[in-house]
């Protein structure tokens, strides 16, 4: 019995099931430790006597085959045992009240009582129970032998085989038990071949005997090493199960003439083998495989290696789609020495794909694949979607990673809405969702990351049923800058032993140049991504980057990365307005600052750039298996970024949709497992990409589930032919024509077969052959026909793997004579060397030819889709040929054609319309090569890419089969084929063309006319008698000292190869006069002439010959060609005097660099200590270097500001003992000027774009330059004219600023201004211009009201024009008198204060305005009281301003210091010795003038004060009046 309840237990539901027995004691007979039968519930006794868990046997007695033969009863041996037992009238006993009274009151004789009703009690329920369950057993065996259906079952194996492992010349037998009704047939297979006895008599023995089959092999030999399976059928189905026997050598029994293998100085270590060739053999392999999300898998193989050697290890290897695996958590490989194991511990999508198991020795390699799939797991809400696959992050920096995945094929019925992204910190459990919306797009970023710390992702899809689970996690990806992280991955180089100090540009001070090459490199609707290469410069390290952007139409540059700039030439930036346009450009900085920007990228609308894939199409099925079907299917068109297709099978009729993989295939073709024998299916494909999946392609033809035709060779039955039409009809005859099947079924068509049938008052009769053997021609004569009946016709095609099926019926046909006087239709179109603008039309002539031979043919097109008003004549005057190229097509159009025949009596009956046909160029497309060899042989070369087993070369000429063999010779070896002319001649003028059977129209032709005929046998003749190849014909030049070499070099010679001097027909050698060489390796030949004489006036000759290939090259040295060659000579021949002293390699000549320096410069050789060099202008020396460095050989003179006066002859004078040079440079007139226009283009050049500021005169529009020259000629332009300038238009320059001012400007100053810089050379001007117009505008006039505005203020505001002094000090009693400037506009109002307190005007203190200029202070008699601060305040409606000065009344008279003014008795400034000079330069006025010292006197009273003193005491009896200048505040 198994532990689940008997199946006789479930149909009777009133069964008594609450009886329990908890013994531990093993009385029931048959059962085991697991079974469960129904007792007493204990759990009401948990509080007074526990009983520990114990099996719970059944009280049924089974025999070994489960059958029940009769009951047990259990003994009870204590209280507590039969305690279990007790019925439900003992509950009642067991209450707290019934135990303390038992305890109490009961002796022991009442509880040997107790216990024998208890017993007896348990007897009598169990055998109850124990009735009624048989009469249920045979209740049901009745039952099923009323009802003998219900006994029929599948066959099932109770037994397998079990795979062996055996010695040579052993027998092993293989055995099993099968079940099943009724009785299986059971065939064994040895490596899926039947195993016949009667085949190898005594080898094999079979057995069938009480369900019990055995195989059983005699003598084994290491051929019987297999998988051997065996097969059980029965009407209900059919299973199998495989075993592997593997036959072993003895150790002594290996091949004695190999070495023995050398073995490591490790006792028992690896083996080192050599001179053993290892036969490897993978058996008991694993087969296609489906899996299930969260499952385990293992794939394993038995693989034999033979000979067997002790402790050798071969290299094991698993992929995945090609990829090696490597160990992991999600896959575990192991070998044991004879088998290897790949273990996927949890089944992922990813894990779909197909695997192979490599096992390498030093002899080669064996491999074995089979594929894998995986199913999702259910979903957790019914109706969600499947889990995403292949997560990984393809761009990671400092604040965000990109994340991708793929999308599922199961979408649960519904389509899905987007796709959630979690992202779970390294060393944590915590999952944090990253969008609140789910996002289409099959790429997010993820932002909001903690720099430095790694994360993985997961993806989980939705649906408006719910959420998918989540897919596998991504690898783990550390949130940092990638130049960080490649600094992090980088290793140190390995130290060598040296140290090597190569030179480097300093990088100090030096501000990095442009980014180059800025592009987004990604765009979607939530990001974007930018990428750029860094600046050219060498040494710029620790270079950053700012990014910046712009709208698109804006000139407002933004920048982005405002905090930190990035060190990573990629930036990724987010929060973009969707729809709108950007453009972006990217600043380098470092240390030493900020560079210019980069060239701005092209305006970029936010948005999503990728849009999902067309629908593939021409989705093809083939048979593979009896559990499989090819299905092969047509790219999306124009696809980006493809990720791959989602294949769907269907079975047909049914609508119910299943995906054949759930990972994306990136190939046009897949083999769908798993499905059902028999069953007829449909398919549908569909791509995906990042931007999602696309529309499904057109269903497939159904195709039933079979094994193919020649054990999956997909060879089939040809489909039908069509397009049956008549070609020519007599009394008692019909000539039929029809198109070839568009599936021939994989191999070549035998023949058609015909058949017809009268139609008599449009009821059809019964079918009969017209031909009893197959013809090949697509065109047949129906003889035995009545006249003037009607008949229908239908043709089958036949191949290797039989006859198809007919073709639908023709039309009806009336037999009657054709007496037209036009020639019948053409037949047979066909089309080849399709290409993508070019095709050519084959055709057969027409049966009937009418009354007169047909003499032309007319070629009609149209496109495919075009009406019947479309067709157009591609001739106009009629071909005789049967065949036409048809030029000038579009590409990727679909056109159809037709020919129509025409004899003397006119044009007749136009073909059947050919299929349509698409104008394109398939890939791997090749065309016929012509060559020639050395042997000067001709021959056509054609080469096919995508041949078939199958394929076969047809070459033919002219489109017609080669009759004459004996001209050409055929040649093909694998997907190659050539055709040899033997002699080619006139004879072979035409087209020659190749066809390759068996593909899908490879074709080419190659078309030999008169004039390529004779360029061919030209080549041919020179191959034949060949020529010594040059590379170079004879030249001459002129060698040093002036003389004359004459050279040429052949391509290749060999060591015998000689040469023949020739001048003027005569032979020269070797003498004073000519000096020969010949360098054979090289091929060079030369001739060296001192010098040229008159009668040297001549052609030279070369004349070679290396066996028998020869050449030769002349040189015509005549007329003024000889006199300057001469003349040339002789020039050579005195430099080389010249410079054997000092001399100049390069004359002067001049540079401008980019600081608008212009340096004149040369270059000199042979140079020594005592040689001088002198710089001379207009024949004035200029500069002497007495220390010349000549290191370099070059000597400047630099002229930093060049002006006019620079202009001039400038001259170099070299001399020493050994001789003298001179250079000259001419920088005058036209020079001075072509000088004067490289330093202006450098300048212009170096200008920066026109801005506008505004002053409080107008508006400005000025440019920088780097350098300014007075003799620049700029010209400023207003709307493309140039600007006549006035006292409101002005222009000017300020150091290195260049001006445009507008003076009070209005709207009629508004437009385009652009400044010109004049240059007149080959470069033209440089025009900066700037609009000045809009807000631009706008903004520069307010701020220009605004400036203007503040000026006016200024000027009129209230001021104090002169100061007054910081501290006076005076006697008591004396007068004071204190005067300053005042200005304003309007008068300002003055107001004077004395601590803060305003002073009125009275006797003591006189306060008066003078002229509206002058503001006096005047105190009549100073005492004590006046002792305090002063100040003046005066005010108007534009300002305020003041002045003040500290008043100190004393006794005595003090030095005066440099702050404080002392006066005498009389009220005078004294001035002390100690008085600063600046302070006496204020001028001291009293009321007599006369009396009071000027400047220069108070100067001299600082030398000399004794003599001043008596100046200022004869005037100390009048007050004083000072007044200061502005230096005094």
């Amino acid at each position: 019995m198994s532990g689940s309840v008997p199946f006789y237990r479930k149909h009777q539901r009133s069964l008594n099931r609450d009886y329990r027995y908890q013994s531990g004691s093993g009385y029931s007979a048959g059962t085991s430790g697991t079974t469960r039968t129904r007792g007493l519930d204990w759990s009401s006794q948990s509080t007074l006597d526990p009983l520990p868990k114990r099996t719970k046997p059944s009280y049924l007695a089974v025999d070994r085959d489960n059958q029940i033969i009769g009951y047990v009863v259990p003994i009870f041996r204590n209280s507590q045992e039969f305690a279990a037992g007790y019925s439900e009238k003992s509950k009642l006993r067991n209450t707290a009240a019934y135990m303390e009274s038992r305890d109490t009151f009961t002796s022991g004789l009442e509880m040997e009582r107790s216990e024998q009703i208890s017993r007896k009690e348990t007897m009598r329920e169990s055998a109850t129970r124990i009735s009624f369950n048989k009469t249920i057993h045979e209740h049901e065996e009745h039952f099923k032998r009323m009802n003998e259906d219900g006994l029929m079952h599948a066959p099932e194996f109770v037994i397998k085989p079990r795979s062996h492992t055996v010695w040579e010349k052993q027998c092993v037998r293989l055995h099993c038990t099968i079940n099943g009704w009724p009785d299986p047939r059971v065939v064994w297979y040895k490596n899926n071949v039947a195993i016949d006895p009667l085949a190898n008599v005594g080898k094999y023995k079979i057995e069938s005997k009480y369900s019990v089959h055995s195989l059983e092999i005699n003598r084994c030999d290491f051929e019987d090493t297999a998988q051997y399976r065996v097969s059980a059928m029965n009407v209900k189905g059919e299973v199998s199960a495989y075993a592997s026997v593997v036959v072993k050598r003895f150790k002594g029994e290996v091949d004695e003439f190999l070495p023995a293998p050398r073995r490591s100085g490790v006792k028992d270590g690896p083996v080192s083998e050599y001179g053993i060739t290892f036969q490897t053999h993978i058996v008991d392999n694993f087969g296609v495989s489906f899996g299930r999300e969260g499952e385990t898998m293992s794939l394993g193989c038995t693989v034999i290696i033979y000979p067997t050697l002790h402790r050798y290890q071969p290299d094991v290897q698993w992929f995945r789609d090609g990829i090696l695996l490597s160990p992991s958590k999600w896959n575990h490989m192991h070998w044991s020495g004879d088998r290897a194991t790949l273990t996927l511990t949890h089944l992922n999508k990813e894990d779909e794909g197909l695997y192979t198991l490599r096992v390498s020795t030093k002899s080669g390699y064996k491999t074995y694949s089979a594929y894998v799939f995986v199913r999702d797991a259910d979903a957790e809400v019914e109706g969600a979607p499947g889990a995403p696959l292949d997560v990984c992050c393809l761009d990671a920096n400092k604040d965000y990673i990109i994340v991708s995945w793929k999308q599922p094929a199961v979408d649960g019925g519904n389509s899905i809405l987007g796709y959630f992204v979690d992202r779970c910190e390294v060393g944590t459990t915590h999952w944090i969702q990253c969008n609140d919306t789910p996002v289409k797009f099959a790429r997010f970023p993820v932002t909001g990351l903690v720099e430095g710390r790694s994360y993985t992702f997961r993806v989980r899809a939705v649906n408006k049923c719910g959420m998918s689970r989540p897919s596998r996690v991504s690898e783990p990806v550390a949130a940092m800058d990638p130049a960080d992280r490649a600094r992090m991955r980088g290793t140190s180089a390995p130290w060598t032993g040296q140290i090597i100090v190569t030179e480097e540009e300093p990088a100090e001070g030096i501000v990095p140049g442009r980014p180059r090459e800025l592009q987004v490199t990604e765009a979607t609707k939530n990001y974007l991504v930018l990428s750029w290469k860094p600046p050219c410069e060498k040494g710029l390290e620790g270079v950053m980057y700012y990014v910046e952007k712009c709208v698109s139409g804006t000139d407002s540059w933004q920048r982005v990365n405002t905090e930190i700039p990035v060190k990573s030439p990629r930036f990724a930036l987010f929060d973009l307005a969707e729809g709108n346009s950007y453009c972006f450009r990217v600043r380098c900085c470092n240390a030493a600052g900020v560079g210019e920007p980069s060239d701005p990228t092209e305006a970029t609308t936010v948005g999503d750039k990728l849009d999902t894939p067309s629908a593939p199409s021409k989705v093809v099925p083939t048979r593979n298996t009896d559990t499989s079907v090819v299905v092969s299917w047509e790219a999306s068109r124009d696809a980006k970024e493809l990720v791959g297709y989602y294949i769907e099978a269907s079975i047909f009729g049914s609508n119910v949709w299943e995906p054949c993989n759930n990972k994306p295939v990136n190939v046009t073709r897949f083999i769908c497992h798993g499905l059902m024998t028999g069953e007829k299916y449909v398919f549908r494909v569909r791509a995906v990409n990042a931007a999602g999946l696309s529309q499904f392609s057109q269903e497939s033809e159904p195709v039933e589930v079979k094994a193919a035709i020649g054990g999956g060779i997909p060879h089939a039955s040809p489909t039908p032919p069509f397009g049956i039409s008549v070609l020519e009809c007599v009394r008692d005859s019909m000539v039929l024509a029809w198109k070839q099947p568009t599936f021939i079924g994989g191999a070549d068509i035998t023949g058609y077969f015909v058949d017809y049938r009268e139609v008599v008052d449009g009821v059809p009769g019964k079918w009969h052959e017209a031909n009893i053997r197959a013809v090949a021609e697509r065109a047949y004569r129906v003889t035995d026909l009545k006249e003037n009946n009607k008949y229908q016709f239908q043709v089958r095609a036949a191949n290797m793997a039989g006859v198809g099926i007919p073709s639908l019926p023709s039309d009806t046909f009336l037999c009657e004579e054709w007496t037209i006087a036009v020639p019948g239709p053409p037949h047979d179109l066909q089309l080849r060397e399709v290409r993508s603008d070019s095709m050519v039309l084959l055709w057969k002539t027409p049966v009937y030819q009418g009354r007169d031979p047909v003499n032309g043919f007319y070629v009609d097109v149209k496109e495919a889709e075009a009406p019947e008003e479309a067709w157009r004549g591609l001739n106009t005057k009629p071909t005789q040929n049967t065949f036409f190229k048809v030029k000038n097509l579009k590409e990727n159009e679909s056109y159809v054609f037709r020919v129509r025949a025409q004899n003397q009596a006119g044009v007749g009956k136009t073909s059947d319309i050919s299929e349509p046909v698409q104008a394109v160029t398939k890939p791997g497309t090749k065309e016929i090569v012509v060559d020639v060899d050395d042997d000067g042989v001709i021959s056509l070369n054609f080469e096919c890419a995508n041949m078939t087993p199958d394929s076969k070369f047809v070459w033919s000429k002219n489109y017609e089969d080669m009759d004459d063999s004996s001209r050409l010779t055929m040649e093909t070896k694998g997907n190659k084929s050539k055709i040899t002319f033997n002699s080619p001649g006139e004879e072979d003028i035409g087209i020659y063309s190749c066809l390759v059977t068996h593909t899908d129209g490879t074709s080419s032709s190659y078309d030999i006319s008169p004039e390529e005929l004779k360029r061919l046998l030209e080549i041919s003749h020179d191959h034949k008698f060949p020529k010594i190849p040059l590379k170079s014909d004879l030249a001459v030049e002129m060698l040093e000292k002036g003389r004359v070499r004459f050279w040429l070099q052949a391509e290749k010679i060999s060591a015998n190869a000689n040469v023949d001097y020739v001048f003027n027909d005569n032979v020269v050698s070797q003498g004073e006069k000519y000096k020969m060489n010949f360098d054979k390796n090289t091929g060079v030949v030369e001739m060296i002439m001192e010098s040229l004489m008159p009668e040297d006036e001549g052609t030279f000759t070369f004349q070679m010959q290396d066996g028998k290939a020869t050449n030769q090259s002349s040189l015509v040295l005549i007329g003024d060609v000889f006199k300057e060659l001469q003349k040339e000579s002789e020039f050579q021949r005195k430099e080389w005097f010249r410079k054997q002293g000092p001399h100049f390699i390069e004359y002067l000549s001049y540079e401008v660099t980019p600081e608008c320096c212009v340096v004149l410069k040369c270059k000199v050789g042979n140079m020594k200590k005592e040689t001088s060099a002198l710089w001379y202008k207009d024949g004035r020396e200029i500069k002497a270097d007495e220390n010349l460095g000549f290191a370099e050989g070059v000597l400047k003179l630099e002229i930093a500001q060049i002006s006019k006066k620079d202009a001039g002859v400038y001259e170099m004078v070299l001399k020493d003992d050994r001789g003298k040079d001179t250079s000259t440079l001419d920088l005058t007139d036209q020079c001075f000027k072509d000088l004067m226009n490289e330093v202006f283009n450098y300048i212009a050049n170096s200008s920066t774009p026109l801005k506008i500021t505004s002053t409080d005169q107008g508006i400005r529009i000025y440019t920088f330059v780097s350098y300014y020259n007075d003799l620049l000629p700029v010209t400023w332009h207003y709307k493309d004219s140039a600007i006549a300038f006035s006292d409101r238009l002005k222009s000017g320059v300020v150091g290195d600023q260049l001006w445009l001012q507008i003076s009070e400007p209005t709207e009629k100053d508004m437009g385009k201004y652009a400044i010109e810089f004049n240059i007149n050379d080959t470069r033209g001007g440089l025009k900066r211009t700037i609009e000045l117009s809009g807000q631009a505008y706008e903004d520069a006039l307010a701020e220009f009201k605004r400036l203007k505005a503040a000026a006016v203020a200024e000027k009129n505001r209230a001021r104090v024009a002169g100061g007054l002094p910081d501290v006076v000090t005076i006697q008591e009693g004396k007068a004071l008198n204190l005067t300053c400037n005042i200005s304003g506009d309007p008068l300002p109002q003055v107001t004077w204060l004395k601590n803060d307190k305003e002073l009125t005007s009275d006797e003591h203190c006189i306060l008066r305005v003078e002229s509206a200029k002058f503001a006096s202070f005047t105190i009549t008699a100073v005492s004590t009281a006046d002792t305090g601060k002063y100040s003046i305040l005066v005010k108007n409606k534009h300002g305020t301003e003041s002045a003040e000065f500290t008043l100190d009344v004393v006794e005595g008279t003090p030095d005066l210091g440099v702050t404080s003014y002392w006066t005498d008795a009389e009220g005078n400034v004294v001035f002390g010795a100690n008085t600063p000079k600046e302070k006496m330069k204020t001028s001291v006025t009293g009321i007599r003038k006369e009396s009071v010292p000027s400047v220069e006197k108070m100067n001299d009273f600082t030398e000399n004060p004794e003599e001043s003193e008596n100046t200022v005491e004869e005037d100390n009896d009048d007050p004083i009046e000072i007044e200061l200048d502005n230096k005094t505040k």
